[in-house]
């Protein structure tokens, strides 16, 4: 008996159309992620205590008793995503968490459900119905194209997003400083360290916390670390990483560049540099992606490009091994060392020497 082909030569069309359908109304996957999260559907699967019903999900939610069946849909949706696993209780389905869905419990650390409401929002979703307007037009980014300002300026004119923004923000910083707290390696004989861009000192007062004879430094604009106390080796300063950055043994820029182009990128890179002149053993460790088709699966690859395009709001980029190099290069660095770090994301040793 031939094959499927053979048999039926279109079914390769049928395979390419399955294809295209799932990415036209792949944002579905996200929108019913979100309401899960705003319906406390994970909380509720883990304060039961046990596998849950549709009918005992329903109930709790407290949803109109015609609804019920729609819950049944969206269950089913997030179970072929991922985010629940399937049992039985007597005769019926039942539901449960899974590791994914673990990382959205309230409350909990790590806990990433403020990533799905942040970024699954109107501010950061609209901006990309424009794209092929951006293409066309002068405007730097996409975010100008639909809103006239950057990303920066929408963010501090809705101060509700900009709090729900941040709150994702924090709670990533959180993930990554999991595996900071393991980093022995990177901070070994280190004697200071300035936290380019660190905002209010999450990732610091983990660093400090973790490496009690590292002095620690944010450094971060004025207005961001005003009034912020600092504590034994935990210091705030404030300034502008295009202007100067406090001299340190290690500077550390954790998810900064990919916010910037390269020109704007290399003289970050310069100023890091200059920070650490004079010091030996001195570095700059950057954590950001490092886009490597060949080597990373299809699910990470996949990650990595996202958050490529995503960047196209604030006209920065990710980069793959080549284009960090250049960088580099390009900012006075004679040598550097990629180690992946923690998830998409790698730690980017650079020295001057």
């Amino acid at each position: 008996m031939g094959s499927l082909d053979e048999i039926n030569p279109a079914s390769e069309m049928f395979q390419a159309q399955a294809n295209l359908y799932k990415t036209i109304y792949g944002y579905l996957n996200g929108m019913v992620l979100k309401c899960a999260v705003e319906l406390s559907i994970p909380d509720i699967i883990h304060n039961h205590a046990q596998p849950i019903t549709i009918p005992k999900l329903a109930s709790i939610l407290q949803i109109h008793p015609t609804k019920t069946a729609y819950v049944d849909r969206m269950v089913h949706l997030l179970l072929h995503n991922g985010f629940l696993a399937k049992t039985k209780v007597g005769n019926e389905e039942a539901f449960t968490l899974t590791a994914s869905s673990k990382l959205l419990l309230k409350g909990n650390e790590p806990c990433l459900a403020p990533m799905v409401t942040g970024f699954i929002a109107t501010s950061m979703i609209e901006p990309f119905d424009m794209l092929d307007k951006w293409f066309k037009g002068e405007e730097k980014t996409v975010t100008e194209t639909v809103f006239g300002v950057g990303w920066w300026d929408v963010l501090e004119r809705d101060s509700g997003y900009m709090k729900a923004f941040n709150e994702a923000m924090a709670s990533d910083s959180r993930m990554v400083n999991m595996a900071l707290r393991k980093c022995e390696w990177a901070f070994e004989g280190l004697d200071s360290v300035v936290d380019v861009g660190g905002g209010t000192g999450t990732t610091a007062r983990v660093i400090a916390e973790a490496y009690p004879d590292l002095e620690c430094v944010v450094f971060d604009l004025p207005q961001v670390v005003q009034g912020l106390c600092g504590h034994k080796n935990l210091s705030f300063v404030g300034g502008s990483m295009f202007e100067s950055i406090p001299s340190a043994h290690a500077v550390l820029l954790k998810w900064v560049c990919h916010n910037w182009d390269d020109e704007s990128c290399i003289k970050i890179l310069e100023k890091s540099r200059e920070a650490i002149s004079g010091k030996k053993g001195g570095k700059v460790m950057i954590i950001d992606a490092v886009i490597n088709e060949e080597k990373d699966g299809h699910a990470m690859t996949e990650v990595k490009l996202l958050y490529d395009v995503l960047m196209l709001a604030v006209n920065g980029k990710e980069r793959n091994e080549k284009q960090w190099e250049t960088l580099l290069l390009a900012a006075g660095f004679k040598r550097h060392k990629i180690t992946p770090f923690f998830g998409f994301r790698s730690i980017i040793e650079a020295f001057p020497y």
